[in-house]
């Protein structure tokens, strides 16, 4: 058994594991075994998305868990989203329901926008690709919003929030929502580590999921030249040394001191293990001076292809 992971209250009064698993890019036939495995060392919060294409198989590894009483229900904290092309508040109700019956679950603990940018599907969806096949839309999240507050009335969902939502976006949902957003899931990581954002966040009582917590090194849209976390760093290795911990637990565990929850994705048992090993030590200040040095806005999902798109989130005069 790793280290037992603390847990966030949200402003519902709910509570959130601080570390969770990522599952975007977790392949058919591998990400329900990593779900098991990750079950049963101790993860409770499993991060997934209509996008990903891989809702069913990780609903069949969490019920096969629930079976086996390995974990009751209320105990785990299980995320999806709302993919783009289902923004418009009459289609938001029977896409998460389609989720829910995708996992097999009653409810789901937390259903998020995952982009303020709608889009409209032309062909098939690309899992690897996701914004091909579809033009934009200019359709306002406030509206989404609404529907994303019907899920919560009709109790398909417990909680609701955003995802990739700059501070303009969060503070409009804000302004006029009926029920208040607990989170917003953005990319965090040394290359961008949004101190801004979180606390623009968190002084409005929004909790952070920081998703590429490693600055998604296996993302397909990769170029030549775009920022990299090594992990073989002379510096985090050298920060890893002190605690007795690898590169990768210590950007954890910078990422998790930034005030947020994050995700990382993987299948492989022991990095699995490692990755819920961050509780069991701080950094000194000095140390996490030396980690704010690789902050140099190096976005790994900039999501260009929405760029021309209403709402656009990642403008340069916004955070």
């Amino acid at each position: 058994m790793a280290g037992k992971v603390p847990k966030l209250t949200l402003n519902n009064g709910l509570q959130c594991p601080a570390l969770g698993l990522g599952t975007w890019q977790a392949t058919p036939g591998e990400v329900g075994s990593a779900v098991k495995h990750a079950i049963d060392i101790g993860y409770r919060h499993i991060d997934c998305a209509m996008l990903y294409g891989n809702e069913k198989e990780i609903g069949e590894a969490i019920r096969e868990k629930l079976k086996e009483g390995v974990v009751k229900r209320e105990d785990l904290f299980i995320v999806t989203k709302l993919w783009n092309t289902f923004h418009e508040r009459e289609q938001v109700v029977p896409a998460c329901k389609k989720s829910l019956e995708n996992f097999g679950l009653d409810y789901i603990d937390l259903y998020l926008i995952h982009w303020p940018v709608a889009q409209k599907l032309l062909g098939e969806l690309d899992v690897d690709f996701p914004f091909k096949n579809a033009v934009g839309l200019d359709y306002d999240y406030v509206d989404t919003w609404k529907g994303m507050e019907e899920c919560v009335d009709l109790g398909l969902t417990k909680s609701i929030g955003l995802s990739n939502f700059n501070s303009k976006q969060v503070q409009r949902v804000l302004d006029a929502a009926r029920i208040k957003p607990v989170m917003n899931q953005i990319e965090v990581n040394p290359n961008i580590n949004q101190k801004i954002l979180i606390k623009f966040c968190r002084d409005r009582g929004i909790e952070v999921t920081a998703y590429s917590p490693f600055g998604s090194p296996s993302r397909p849209w990769a170029k030549p030249g775009d920022p990299v976390i090594h992990l073989t760093d002379p510096k985090l290795v050298a920060i890893g040394k002190k605690y007795k911990k690898t590169a990768a637990q210590i950007v954890l565990r910078y990422v998790f001191e930034l005030g947020t929850i994050p995700i990382p994705k993987s299948t492989n048992k022991q990095r699995l293990a490692a990755n819920l090993d961050i509780f069991n030590f701080e950094l000194s200040s000095s140390d996490k001076a030396i980690i704010d040095q690789f902050n140099c806005n190096g976005r790994a999902v900039p999501a260009m292809e929405l760029k021309g798109i209403a709402h656009y989130p990642f403008k340069d005069d916004e955070f």
